[in-house]
């Protein structure tokens, strides 16, 4: 029996359909919120991109600049790590769904509701997708960070060069939006571990998306590693409104303290 004729002979009940639109809405939501912050509330995401201009600024006259070329490796490193981890979690997840029948014998004893039709089979691709977005994000990211080394390289290597600090700028908003997409692939990874709870039933997976979407409001916007940011934040050198897909621009973050 394929998807589709579980998905017609065992409709998706009225509860797990609410859960799932909650899971989908809170994705979008704190995606949303983390990148179109409301004024004087930025989130770290928001605050972080003064500090990779400021990085770049700083980069123009800095000699040697090995130091730089380290730190945009070990961004480049970490993307392709969680790129091949998503890919490792996706091969598993379609051979979990190529054998719902052996997954469902062995784990039939974790289902809290017994009125449930939905199949293991429905219940996995909702993880699936969220890894296989997150697989995407990670990759685009990896090639971002790439574009950003080459934009890098291109930077005259004289300070007072008309074109230095202009290359240095392409490269720090390439470095912004690698960043962005590497925070997206992070969020979507986060929610595929919420999305689990569904194996066991509708409630669980409120209540791993409300967990969720509590740990990854916490960590943007009332983290310890928020108010060390904000501690001495460097003055803005261009807008820090970051538009979206729709073009909308974000809230830029306050000045510094006095």
């Amino acid at each position: 029996m394929t998807l589709l004729d579980q998905l017609a002979s065992h409709p998706l009940a009225l509860r797990d359909l609410i859960a799932l639109v909650c899971l989908f809405a809170a994705w979008l939501g704190i995606g949303w919120f983390t990148e179109r912050p409301p004024q004087g509330r930025p989130s770290v995401s928001v605050l972080m991109t003064r500090y990779r201009r400021e990085w770049m600024r700083y980069f123009v006259s800095r000699e040697p600049r090995i130091f730089d070329g380290n730190i945009l490796a070990s961004l480049r490193e970490g993307t392709a790590f969680f790129a091949s981890a998503c890919m490792i979690a996706t091969g598993g997840l379609l051979a979990l769904i190529g054998n719902g029948d052996r997954l469902r014998t062995i784990a039939s004893g974790l289902e809290l509701d017994p009125a449930a039709d939905t199949g293991w089979e429905l219940r996995l691709l909702v993880p699936m997708f969220f890894v296989a977005n997150a697989f995407l994000k990670f990759v685009w990211a990896h090639r971002l960070f790439g574009y950003c080394a080459v934009m890098m390289a291109a930077v005259p290597n004289r300070p007072d060069h008309p074109d230095a600090m202009d290359r240095a700028m392409q490269a720090a908003d390439l470095n912004i939006t690698a960043a962005r997409s590497f925070n997206a692939g992070l969020r979507s990874v986060y929610f595929a571990l919420g999305s689990l709870g569904w194996l066991t039933g509708a409630w669980t997976l409120m209540l791993g998306t409300a967990i969720v979407l509590w740990v990854t409001w916490r960590r943007e916007f009332a983290s310890t590693s928020r108010q060390v940011i904000l501690r001495s934040l460097p003055a803005p050198q261009l807008p820090d409104r970051v538009s979206g897909p729709a073009g909308s621009p974000a809230s830029a973050p306050p000045p510094p303290p006095r």
